[in-house]
């Protein structure tokens, strides 16, 4: 994605790809790398790009994105239906047509809620019927072959065509009623244009993660009832409430970089209760926003703190509204000043590292607030595949501590290694868990090692060799060895490879019955017949009466893709709740759960 152009709707790209002939089509791709490398000039609302010598292509977004297909206009000889305005549309970031869709640093949905300010009267659709109607199981149908149809193509294949036709699937469901499903699917688009572009923000795991939502969503509508039907179709806006007056403590702030082009500041909070609310500032943008959020004013009331003072001051508000997720409104009606803050180590604050540490993994895997609140003693570091992580005792746990994020205009990494010479330490920290078999998070902030009292914001702080305990050094990365775990990761490879790679990749002769033999070995029978599925999925093709190869069976795939995905998902969630409860608890001894909602 070109993070120069405004942001388009996926309705106008659906639109404007659909009007191509065929033979523009082909070209299609080739035209978004060619437009890649043009100039872009902004002026205002208006983004120009120099096709050639002669020729202007020009982007209006008077709010901020373009939302119809007149705000994309080319000089050529061809236009309206030119290439030029397909390959911009395509090229440029998908504008967030659910300002309250939440947007973070992994899989689009942690830290933020949102890149614009939301509209706090909106409340969730009432009175729906108990089963799904006829236009949403027709939009959830048409949104299952059109993500299917990706998965099918693996990210290599997906271009800009097959993205479209999901746009056009998922602008249909969001009309039909179905936000979830709508949001998944361009999360989807999202993390293809990101792969297909080497984006460092790219992760597999979250095209994984959003292709499996996508799919079970729109599985399931035709065939739901009553509360999971209103689940599935979801909510278009968050609503806001009212909750009076807040005497709210900052916790910390952590940037916010997604790889669909926003970026931005989250800051944390915590009242007397020990509830957590958020102060988000993310809007489209790159890096520089990303670092630069924190030091712009918080959008609530007439405070002048900015994020930054925000995490270690705090905050009296009245007339405050706020969402199911805490996300703290920013209306006309809300007024807020600045208020002393609280230490870590006493109260309020304090009872959230209180609370017992598998009590806060269960409740992070039951309703996704997924902070943890933990003591931990640095013990090194250990070298993994992507680099060194930190290792630290947890309450008799061996602990592994990753960056949050990859891109190096973060600090994360860096503070992370110098961190790891800190042995011996004794910090309070504040992670968001990372699912899998041994016990594992992604490091947000942190006491001081060395100043008591002072705590780092480790995405926007950058810590120095002194600001070290003077008896450390830095230290080399060792190898841990890992407790005997059940090899899960041969089917959860399957399923990554068939997410990036496409059916193909598993069509061709492997190593799958021995796979398959190996999971049945380690008790996961459920496993082995799924990747037995799998593998059979990939490479069926029927012939026609002249003994002609028909199209792949992409459905057959599709269901064979997410029952594997589903299963993986909720092993892997069982087993980090088993993790977290016993620690070095062999994970083969965990009975896999029941998985429901795929007949």
């Amino acid at each position: 994605m070109n993070q120069d152009l405004p942001p388009v709707a996926p309705s106008v790209t659906a639109e404007l790809v659909a009007a191509l002939s065929p033979r523009l089509r082909k070209r299609l791709d080739a035209g978004i790398a060619k437009l890649a490398d043009r100039p872009v000039v902004r002026d205002g609302d208006t983004v120009r790009i120099a096709v050639d010598d002669d020729t202007d292509l020009e982007l209006h977004a008077p709010g901020g994105a373009v939302t119809g297909v007149d705000g994309i206009r080319c000089g050529c000889l061809l236009a309206p239906d030119c290439l030029h305005r397909a390959a911009a549309a395509s090229a440029a970031p998908i504008a967030d047509t659910e300002p309250d869709r939440p947007a973070g640093p992994e899989a689009e949905s942690k830290p933020a809620e949102a890149a614009k300010a939301p509209s706090e009267a909106q409340t969730p659709s009432t009175a729906e019927p108990d089963a799904a109607t006829a236009d949403q199981r027709a939009a959830a149908q048409a949104l299952y072959g059109a993500a299917a149809a990706v998965l099918d193509a693996g990210t290599d294949g997906a271009g800009a065509v097959l993205q479209a036709e999901l746009l056009r699937a998922a602008h249909t469901a969001r009309l039909a009623g179905l936000p979830r499903a709508a949001a998944a699917a361009v999360s989807v688009v999202t993390a293809v244009r990101a792969a297909r572009s080497a984006d460092p923000a790219y992760r597999l795991a979250d095209l994984v993660s959003t292709l499996r939502e996508v799919l079970a969503v729109a599985h399931r509508v035709p065939y739901a009832t009553g509360p999971e039907l209103t689940a599935l179709r979801g909510t278009v806006r968050q609503p806001y409430t009212p909750d009076g007056s807040l005497r709210l403590y900052g916790l910390f702030s952590e940037p916010v970089l997604t790889a669909s082009g926003y970026a931005g500041a989250v800051t944390w909070t915590a009242d007397a209760e020990g509830r957590l609310h958020t102060v988000s500032d993310v809007a489209p943008g790159g890096p520089g926003r990303a670092v630069g959020a924190a030091d712009r004013t918080v959008r609530i009331g007439d405070t002048a703190l900015t994020h930054r003072e925000l995490s270690r001051a705090g905050l009296a508000v009245s007339g405050a509204t706020v969402s199911p997720t805490g996300r703290l409104g920013a209306g006309a009606g809300v007024r807020a000043v600045r208020a002393s803050g609280a230490d870590w180590q006493g109260e309020p604050l304090g009872r959230l590292w209180a609370v017992p540490v598998a009590d806060q993994v269960a409740r992070a895997l039951a309703d996704g607030h997924d902070l943890l609140f933990l003591e931990v003693t640095l013990t090194g570091t250990v070298r993994e595949a992507a680099g060194d992580c930190l290792l630290a005792d947890c309450d008799g746990l061996t602990l592994r501590l990753v960056a949050a994020h990859d891109d190096p205009a973060l600090p994360y990494r860096d503070n992370l290694r110098l961190l790891g010479a800190a042995r011996g330490s004794r910090l309070r920290v504040i992670a968001r868990l990372s699912p899998a078999p041994h016990p594992r998070a992604l490091l947000l902030a942190a006491d001081h090692p060395k100043e008591p009292g002072t705590r780092l914001d480790l995405g926007l702080d950058r810590l120095r060799h002194a600001d070290l305990p003077a008896a450390t050094a830095p230290a080399a990365g060792t190898v841990v060895p890992t407790p005997d775990e059940a090899p899960l990761h041969l089917l959860r490879r399957r399923v990554q490879q068939a997410a990036s790679g496409g059916r193909q990749v598993l069509a061709f002769p492997g190593s799958g019955a021995a796979d398959a033999a190996r999971l049945r070995g380690h008790g996961l029978a459920t496993a082995g017949d799924l990747l037995d599925e799998l593998h059979c999925a990939a490479p069926a093709r029927a012939r026609d009466p002249f003994g002609r190869l028909l199209p792949a069976d992409t459905d057959r795939f599709a269901r064979a893709w997410l029952a594997a995905a589903v299963y993986t998902d909720e092993v892997d969630r069982a087993l980090c709740a088993a993790a977290w409860n016993t620690g070095h608890r062999s994970p083969a001894s965990t009975a896999p759960p029941v998985i429901r909602g795929i007949p």
